[in-house]
């Protein structure tokens, strides 16, 4: 035993023999076993080859050190996704190169908000060019800091050029057109992608833990909402374009407060845009299809609407849900037809 712990070779090569087979047993066979027992989801969309060379750029830029892409199976981060994150959603995800992993970039610290499902929460490449460009122009509180370098300003708007409508408030002076450059089209093409594919029918959704009690989720005929917050659902769906005042932006997004449309006694319109988005206006950016991204019931967009229609100075009358249920049934019955 003593010729043993006196000869270095044999203490080395058994202190190596050791590392190899624990790294075999613990790292190795672990990561072969996931390779091999999950599969991308057959809903999974691949990576445009614009939103892999804006997966570089969110490297580049530093942003996994405050952006997750994993969420919890905890109630707490219900927010972020429609379920909790499972292997498959990072099974076709694969090495920058041979000498670069940076295949998954689930992160360790959530100082800004989970992207897993960014590309549902908040589709439009407006409203995240201005966000990278100056973040407290769409979230008053943000903490993140602005990338001006991934823009230019131009004298005249060229070809395919691609204008950020920041308001006056947030240009500092600068004059002229603020173009997007292709490293940022890039960065908004790869938020765009981060989206939870939806689960096969025969799959069973993981559910979230320590779930709160849930609330009746009924309206009333009168239009009184029960156990649905509508200013929390206004402030996760549509606050960070039309701001907590209700007021928008100039040249970015429209108020609601005082709109005509929020305030018709016919709510159709309103619930269409909620629904389907809205592209009709020269003046403000296109607004994504909120409604149909995130799959929102009728309870839901009745609680919504109801908050743009009796805050900031709003008075139109409360729609109940019956009523948003049937015109939402008569929009979904128009899209098919058309």
């Amino acid at each position: 035993m003593m010729d043993f712990f006196n000869d270095y070779r044999k203490l080395y090569l058994t202190a190596l023999g050791l590392f190899v087979f624990l790294t075999i047993l613990v790292a190795i066979m672990p990561a072969i076993s996931n390779q091999n027992n999950n599969a991308p989801l057959p809903t999974e969309e691949p990576m445009s080859e614009a939103a892999l060379a804006g997966k570089a750029i969110y490297v580049g830029n530093g942003c996994v050190a405050c952006h997750t892409q994993q969420v919890r199976n905890l109630e707490m981060d219900a927010v972020w996704g429609d379920r909790p994150s499972i292997a498959a959603d990072y099974a076709d995800e694969h090495r920058t190169d041979f000498w670069r992993n940076t295949a998954t970039l689930m992160g360790t610290e959530r100082t800004g908000p989970d992207l897993a499902n960014v590309g549902n929460r908040q589709p439009s490449a407006e409203w995240n060019l201005l966000h990278l460009y100056q973040p407290r122009a769409v979230v008053e509180q943000s903490i993140m800091p602005a990338y001006p370098w991934l823009f230019e300003v131009k004298a005249e708007l060229g070809e395919g050029d691609v204008e950020v409508p920041v308001p006056d408030a947030f240009r500092r002076g600068v004059k002229g057109k603020i173009v997007a450059t292709e490293d940022a089209l890039n960065l908004v093409a790869y938020l765009q992608s981060l989206k939870q594919a939806e689960l096969p029918g025969a799959m069973a959704a993981p559910e979230f833990l320590y779930k709160r009690e849930a609330l009746p989720d009924e309206v009333t005929g009168d239009g009184q909402d029960l156990g649905l917050d509508g200013a929390a659902l206004y402030s996760a769906n549509c606050q960070s374009c039309h701001q907590a005042n209700g007021e928008g932006l100039k040249g970015a997004f429209p108020p609601l407060k005082g709109s005509p449309i929020v305030l018709d006694d016919n709510p159709e319109v309103l619930i269409d845009v909620v629904m389907n988005g809205y592209d009709a206006r020269p003046d403000y950016a296109v607004m994504p299809a909120v409604g149909d991204n995130v799959n929102l019931s009728a309870a839901e967009v009745a609680a919504i609407i109801n908050h743009e229609r009796t805050s900031w100075g709003n008075n139109a009358r409360k729609v109940p849900v019956e009523e948003v249920q049937k015109i939402m049934d008569m929009l979904e019955l128009e899209a098919k037809t058309q």
